[in-house]
């Protein structure tokens, strides 16, 4: 076997970055060469993920609703602050080490104020955390507060009436001033006069605030207003002229503070960019952030990874906003009611211009890293949401995070107008706030989206910038023949390739309407998706298989496990080495009518020197008719066209809620070797294992299910754990590559209740790993 080709070297596979506005292809790794930051010798390396609802007070429901959204840290980086609005909260972390965060938990709003009070945005100024509290009863009287905490006591000592709905807060680099982003959002089901519902405007318009921090003592802070339209509700001249979408109505989003005490403020709905003097309080330039066409990119919700879309002349409508240095900014253009970029935008503050666009490129990290929602693909793709500028070192980094694909996206932008992209960091759902630490070479990413029924919780996330190759993500793609990223996702079996020592097969299910083969080349580091090849019926039309389970014929083509909603829909199919489907096998009628929708969930075979081929399938759950707890193992002769079972018996669960069952079998030597997973992830998940059973030499006698003595060969979960991410659900494949390591894959149900993180573990050489050495 070659040696795996590291981290570092897969920087030949790079393209290099676009043009301003055009496709820029990133590279098929994370990056390489140097000595600086990502792809340069060093990299950021996740070290903890921790759930908030860990957090929550003494005798709280540990599935109530708990977020993490915007989060702050003391100034010595140790003690991290964060939002929880769902909850009416704000909570503390302590973050010594990096690797075990601890909760120190919560203070409530709802005993500060009103029992719907909600934070929108937090930061930490010398001993004190400054908090924005969105006190509003209705959209037409909105109304807020910035209350200031002790870090020490976490009790407060002054709060300060903002005179609107606030949603975010920045300090200037000299703490001398605070300035909060004061909204009064709209009604999205609300009709303004001579509009359509959710437009603009709606009164009141929004306006800034400045908080002036000058003494010790906060409750003799002072604030000032600038407003952004006339007394009268007009519009402002520089508004106006700039361009900005409905002027008499602004409506403020984020703001950012650069080394001079210039603000610069996001005016999303307005699709607008207003940079103010702090000092002062005087608007000194307003600019619209434009609009923008994306070719390259899945634009219709059809259950295909299809990226030949495009969007033309789109409002960027910009979210968060980041100085770059004294004079670029760059946005993260998620959009809202008319628009979205579906990538982030560095301008000239100098001239309103755009000076570098990404174009296709973030949708195109997405995809290549498998983490392309295609449930969102009509509506603003990846939503590009979150961004953050900090230097470490000498090297100056952008963070752009996707809410709906899950990750942050890391670039190098010593030159703000030629960024690159260094690194893709893996995230948890709806990453909302982004936090460079650079003091500690950290990077904290708080989470927003929580749903305990669907194991789907919040969380902060640390990651390390370190030397070395990160363990995440595990699985890339290269790009496909028209120049776009292979988009992969839900991979859940693996087989080996037959006459190749460094590669693997597998296969998509049905979180996709078409079903694809993909083979993955595992002599690089992440692993790489080379090629794909589409599934088709015996007509030759493309095809969509729940395909659970993949075995690569060393005779040619594939044998596939395709689950039912029914029993009867369960099949085994071969396709040729085209892809074309060429038999099915379906399974006996007594067995189909005693399943539901948890059929087949692997297959795999053993073909000897006459070419007898003889499958093996497992079956996910119990049939009905048989005893609790076991569930059938299928032996299916292919000459002879006839089935025989056997039986495998189930771990158990005390879990409410969670069942066992088998996800993947293959053979290895003369055993079975199959996962057996709960379906629990995060940090309830308990098993996660494979185990194996002899194999039997001949069919079992016709009517009995002999149960096989299984024995547990490998514990997965600590492997899953070791990630420093969240632990995933669905350990599904298992396969042998032909250099005798064994590998293990989890399925990212293609975003769907998901973080959508794909696990590809090298558990190293089978008979080591399964205990067999």
């Amino acid at each position: 076997m070659l040696p795996k080709r590291s981290y570092a070297a897969l920087a030949a596979l790079a393209v290099t970055a676009g043009a301003l506005g055009g496709a820029q292809a990133a590279t098929a790794g994370q990056g390489g060469g140097g000595a600086h930051g990502p792809g340069r010798g060093s990299a950021f390396q996740r070290t903890a993920t921790y759930p908030v609802f860990e957090n929550r007070p003494a005798g709280a429901d540990a599935a109530e609703q708990t977020v993490a959204e915007i989060s702050a840290t003391s100034e010595d980086g140790r003690t991290l602050v964060y939002t929880d609005a769902a909850a009416r909260r704000i909570g503390f972390l302590d973050i010594s080490d990096a690797g075990r965060p601890e909760g120190l938990g919560t203070l409530s709003l709802k005993e500060l104020g009103d029992a719907e009070d909600e934070p929108t945005s937090v930061t930490v100024v010398g001993q004190y955390v400054l908090v924005v509290v969105n006190t509003s009863a209705s959209y037409t009287t909105p109304s807020g507060r910035l209350d200031v905490i002790s870090l020490k006591t976490r009790t407060r000592v002054a709060s300060h009436d903002l005179g609107g709905q606030p949603d975010s807060i920045a300090l200037s680099k000299d703490k001398r001033y605070a300035a909060i982003a004061i909204e009064n959002e709209r009604d999205e089901e609300a009709t303004p006069a001579g509009g359509e519902e959710g437009d603009l405007p709606q009164a009141p318009a929004g306006f800034v605030r400045i908080v002036d921090l000058k003494g010790s003592k906060p409750a003799a802070w002072t604030t000032r207003e600038v407003a952004l339209t006339e007394a009268d509700g007009s519009a402002l001249p520089v508004l106006a002229a700039a361009g900005i979408a409905a002027p008499t109505d602004p409506e403020p989003e984020y703001v950012s503070v650069n080394s001079r005490g210039q603000l610069a403020l996001t005016l999303q709905e307005n699709n607008g960019v207003v940079l103010i003097d702090l000092p002062t309080g005087r608007i000194t330039k307003a600019f619209s952030a434009g609009t923008a066409s994306v070719d390259g990119i899945d634009t219709v919700e059809d259950g295909v990874l299809d990226q030949t879309g495009s969007i033309t002349d789109v409002p960027r409508e910009p979210d968060a906003v980041g100085w770059i240095d004294d004079r670029y900014l760059a946005t993260a253009n998620e959009g809202d009611w008319k628009g979205g970029t579906r990538g982030w935008t560095v301008f000239d503050s100098r001239t309103g211009k755009v000076a570098w666009d990404a174009g296709n490129t973030f949708e195109h990290l997405a995809a290549r890293y498998g983490l392309l929602n295609e449930d969102r693909s009509e509506n603003k793709g990846t939503e590009p949401e979150g961004l953050a500028i900090a230097t470490y070192g000498s090297t100056r980094y952008a963070f752009v995070g996707s809410e709906r694909s899950n990750f942050v996206a890391v670039y190098d932008i010593d030159n703000p107008v030629k960024p690159v992209f260094r690194q893709l960091l893996p995230t948890t759902n709806g990453p909302e706030g982004l936090l460079p630490i650079a003091s500690r070479g950290l990077l904290a990413v708080s989470s927003e989206e929580d749903d305990a029924e669907a194991g789907v919780r919040a969380s902060v996330s640390l990651f390390r910038l370190g030397r070395g190759t990160p363990a995440q993500p595990s699985v890339v793609s290269a790009g496909s023949g028209d120049g776009t990223p292979i988009g992969w996702g839900a991979l859940g079996a693996l087989s080996a390739v037959p006459g190749r020592d460094d590669a693997l097969y597998s296969v998509t299910d049905a979180a996709y309407d078409t079903t694809r083969v993909l083979t993955l080349d595992t002599s690089r580091t992440p692993a790489v998706i080379t090629r794909e090849l589409t599934v088709k019926d015996a007509a030759g039309r493309p095809v969509g298989y729940d395909a659970e389970g993949i075995h690569a014929r060393p005779q040619g083509g594939f044998w596939l496990a395709v689950e039912g909603r029914t029993g009867a829909g369960n099949q085994l199919v071969r396709l040729d080495s085209k892809g074309v489907t060429r038999q099915v096998v379906t399974l006996p009628s007594d067995v189909a009518a005693g399943l539901g929708s948890q059929g087949f969930e692997g297959v795999t075979a053993t073909t000897d020197a006459r070419g007898h081929e003889v499958l093996w399938a497992a079956l996910q759950r119990e049939v009905k008719t048989d005893p609790a707890g076991v569930v059938r193992l299928g032996r299916y002769d292919v000459q002879a066209g006839t089935w025989s079972w056997y039986g495998y018996r189930l771990s158990t669960t005390t879990t409410d809620g969670d069942w066992i069952g088998l996800s993947e079998i293959t053979v290895v030597g003369d055993r079975l070797a199959v996962i057996e997973r709960d379906k629990l992830n995060g940090p309830a998940a308990k098993i996660k294992r494979i185990y194996t059973v002899p194999l039997p030499k001949s069919a079992a006698p016709a009517g009995r299910l002999p149960v096989l003595a299984k024995t547990l060969a490998h514990d997965v979960l600590p492997d899953l754990r070791a990630t420093k991410g969240w632990t995933q659900e669905k350990l599904e494949g298992l396969a042998v590559a032909g250099d005798g390591h064994l590998y293990a894959i989890t399925d990212n149900d293609g975003l769907d209740d998901s973080t959508g993180e794909t696990v590809l573990l090298d558990l190293g050489r089978s008979r080591t790993a399964l205990g067999r050495g």
